[in-house]
């Protein structure tokens, strides 16, 4: 097995809780809430419908997985407003499209709406498809599907819980500094 095939984990300790990160040497793959044990279950079935076929090794000190467990932490520190840790995208090229959008398009501090983002993904009937794309996101907090709710102003599904919807959102208001 050639050293590529490896993915890295780490479980960090968050003001919303624990946080597992997993990246290769590409760049982080997931960030996600909770413990690597917790979810290692999702991980194996991911990592099947990915065709990666390498072990999950625990390495605290992987470049990636070092500077995705700084970064968050600068975020929460409110000292960071936007991330800059690679990511390797798994994901069909559509919901790459929408990651992609949260990513660049959303900024901290602000929200959008689903339609918002389908509009601007030039695709004004595809809010499901980008609901479907945003429950899909492995990268919680970096790609920022917390700031996306519904046209109606409500907080609609995260796979973080609601509750770490609602934290981040009040966390971002508090902390934004307008920089113009």
């Amino acid at each position: 097995m050639n050293h590529h095939s490896f993915l890295y984990y780490d479980t960090f300790e968050t003001p919303l809780g624990s946080m597992t990160v997993l990246a290769n040497d590409e760049g982080v793959c997931r960030i996600d809430f909770g413990h690597y044990e917790d979810r290692l279950i999702t991980y194996q079935s991911w990592k099947k419908k990915h065709f990666l076929k390498g072990e999950l090794v625990y390495d605290p000190d992987q470049m990636f997985i070092t500077q995705t467990k700084k970064e968050i932490k600068e975020y929460f520190d409110g000292k960071r407003t936007d991330f800059h840790v690679p990511l390797n995208c798994y994901g069909t090229d559509f919901q790459r499209q929408v990651w992609r959008n949260l990513l660049h398009h959303v900024p901290f501090g602000e929200t959008r709406s689903y339609k918002d983002i389908a509009t601007s993904l030039r695709a004004p009937k595809a809010i499901r498809a980008v609901g479907g794309a945003i429950n899909k996101n492995p990268f919680s907090i970096v790609v920022p599907c917390h700031r996306v709710i519904g046209s109606n102003g409500k907080l609609v599904g995260y796979a973080g819980g609601l509750e770490k919807k609602q934290k981040l959102l009040e966390f971002e208001k508090e902390h934004h500094i307008v920089t113009h």
